[in-house]
């Protein structure tokens, strides 16, 4: 059945407050997660933290609440000003490098409370309740984001504020790959976004077995929320892992009549959430930069050519 949800951007509010969940142990990244934040480990010479506030900024959010944990202040530190380092780079004429310190700070204002232990994704994200109040929020994870010349979240955005509610983003994965994601069985929606193809949700399952998995379409990290969110996870129990799950509190709300909509997006997205994908993400960041770029791909292309086929 197509989609016949009215729009109504003329009564609702578009989302202008994110949060981001940066509470995780990191474990598979240990050792070098033990004193530095996943979330700040670079990606050539910015943390994947900054690609995804930089993500959020460019798409209208300015607000952003990162929800940390024990050991992790170095991610609020990240997006301050060092006036001592700022004076060394002015001394020595370094304006390019003054730049690039400077624009953590300006990219957004930057707020903080700290998750007592990691609980699942819906306990983090109950965390921004007061912070957010009553309206629409976008949350975003701390370890995936868009290219910058394909981006999703403005999209997400403005669909939410025409259908209020719920607003997803999904890829196509591997149906063996379900087990790892929330799936979502969908139907045909007549609205139209430029980012991908829109969905309307039927039903939300928590890391179902390939068997059991009613599509391949997973959630990945960009949710645009209702604040009746909060409500939802404080009426649900603990879900797959033992955990408090998001999935299982949009579930909920779904159930009881909140529109939820998805975008299918095919656009470029890093994952930077495993040892290989932050190696691929950071190898395939390396080569567009201009600076970098045309020498790192010839040394690349050497070191396949050479060492790896003999």
């Amino acid at each position: 059945m197509p989609d016949t949800t009215p729009h109504q951007s003329a009564t609702r509010q578009r989302a202008v407050k994110a949060v981001i969940p940066a509470a995780g142990l990191a474990t598979r990244f240990l050792p070098a997660t033990k004193a530095v934040p996943k979330e700040l480990l670079p990606v050539v010479d910015r943390p994947v933290l900054q690609y995804i506030v930089e993500e959020a900024a460019a798409a209208g959010i300015r607000d952003i609440l990162l929800v940390t944990g024990r050991g992790k202040t170095s991610m609020v530190d990240h997006f301050d000003r060092r006036p001592d380092l700022e004076a060394r780079l002015i001394e020595k004429g370094d304006t390019k490098r003054l730049e690039a310190i400077k624009r953590p700070a300006e990219l957004a204002e930057i707020y903080t409370c700290r998750q007592a232990e990691p609980l699942g994704l819906g306990h983090a994200v109950s965390y921004g309740e007061s912070h957010v109040g009553p309206e629409p929020f976008a949350v975003l994870l701390g370890d995936e984001f868009c290219d910058e010349t394909e981006p999703l979240l403005p999209a997400m955005l403005d669909l939410q504020a025409q259908t209020g509610g719920i607003v997803l983003a999904f890829i196509e994965v591997d149906p063996e790959e379900t087990n790892r994601y929330g799936i979502a069985a969908v139907e045909p929606s007549d609205l139209k976004v430029e980012a991908g193809e829109t969905v309307k949700v039927t039903a939300l399952v928590e890391k179902p077995k390939p068997e059991e998995a009613p599509s391949n379409l997973a959630i990945v990290g960009r949710y645009v929320l209702p604040a009746e969110i909060f409500d939802a996870i404080r009426r649900i129990g603990p879900g797959a892992g033992g955990e408090i799950q998001l999935t299982d509190a949009m579930a909920l709300l779904l159930a009881e009549g909140t529109p939820v909509h998805g975008i299918v997006y095919r656009g470029m997205r890093y994952d930077t959430g495993m040892p290989l994908g932050y190696l691929q993400t950071v190898v395939q960041l390396a080569v567009k930069r201009d600076d970098l770029g045309p020498a790192f791909s010839q040394w690349l292309t050497q070191f396949v050519e050479k060492d790896l086929r003999g």
